[in-house]
């Protein structure tokens, strides 16, 4: 929290005008050298890592928006390539924005990418979203048609969802948009990686898919809202969608049939997120080799 208020102040101090809706004008001007630096080395990197891990819809809506560039991208130059992609824009902000604005935007096709980028001493490990996060894990999925139409729906049925079903929604979205993989029996735990927060991580990106530690379940709904998760380490589970018609279905109808009256979802235990349940469909059944102990989310 204090990294996030001192981010805000930033703003502020700099002379930032901040919208009603969180959004700002991407302060170009503002970018160092160091920070064109990281975005490059990070860009690189990640870019090599992928190949062969994460699923082809990313690697080609990374291309097709142009990201691979040596500095950090104008966003405006990217809502144009979006655009005619699938209709979605970005548009930037301080940092992380109130949960009924972010569906606000997701409901409307647009996505709030933070401005700001890491320090060259934070490359393996940010505790706060931050453009490379932002722009490079979540944006080149949307030019994919199926994924964006997912994103929107998750955006408009959030918005229909009574405040204390936000845990539910934050499990879905983590164990999806975040951390999500797909199937893809060629590979390496017959899995690929989708989700933003492993493909814009060195270390969750070779973890994701070839540690033996971790469970890879079949993604199931309703499983999925009652497990809880890890925002301190790598995750214990991660959930295997067969597809992006798939995930449409989960992030739209499903959240409206199960979370229209949330009080019966809400009342029930979650599980823990290392857990595997007599009804999980097993992919791999993790090790547990150096899960951390502590709560989870």
């Amino acid at each position: 929290m204090a990294a996030a208020t001192a981010k805000l102040q930033e703003q502020f101090d700099a002379g930032l005008t901040t919208r009603p809706d969180f959004t700002i004008d991407q302060p170009y001007e503002r970018y160092s050298a160091a920070d064109h630096a990281v975005w490059d080395l990070l860009y690189r990197r990640q870019r090599a890592l992928l190949e062969g891990r994460a699923c082809d819809a990313f690697i080609e809506g990374a291309l097709r928006i142009g990201l691979n560039v040596a500095h950090v991208p104008s966003f405006e130059a990217v809502s144009e390539r979006l655009m005619a992609a699938t209709g979605w824009r970005i548009v930037a902000v301080p940092g992380l924005v109130p949960d009924r604005i972010f569906f606000e935007h997701l409901a409307n096709r647009r996505f709030p990418v933070t401005w700001w980028m890491r320090r060259p001493d934070q490359l393996d490990y940010l505790q706060e979203p931050d453009c490379f996060h932002d722009l490079f894990g979540h944006v080149p999925l949307l030019a994919d048609p199926v994924f964006a139409d997912a994103i929107q729906a998750y955006g408009r049925a959030a918005l229909g969802v009574e405040a204390r079903a936000l845990p539910l929604l934050a499990r879905l979205y983590w164990y999806t948009v975040e951390f999500g993989l797909m199937r893809e029996p060629n590979a390496p735990n017959g899995v690929k990686i989708y989700g933003a927060g492993i493909v814009s991580s060195k270390g969750e990106t070779l973890y994701s898919v070839e540690s033996a530690a971790p469970n890879r379940l079949a993604f199931d709904l309703d499983r999925v809202l009652h497990t809880r998760y890890r925002i301190d380490t790598f995750q214990k589970t991660y959930f295997v969608i067969d597809s992006f018609a798939q995930l449409f279905d989960a992030l739209g109808a499903g959240i409206e049939s199960r979370l229209g009256s949330a009080a019966r979802l809400i009342d029930v235990a979650p599980h823990a997120a290392g857990d595997v349940l007599p009804g999980d469909i097993v992919i791999t059944r993790g090790t547990r080799e150096g899960w951390p102990a502590g709560d989870d989310m």
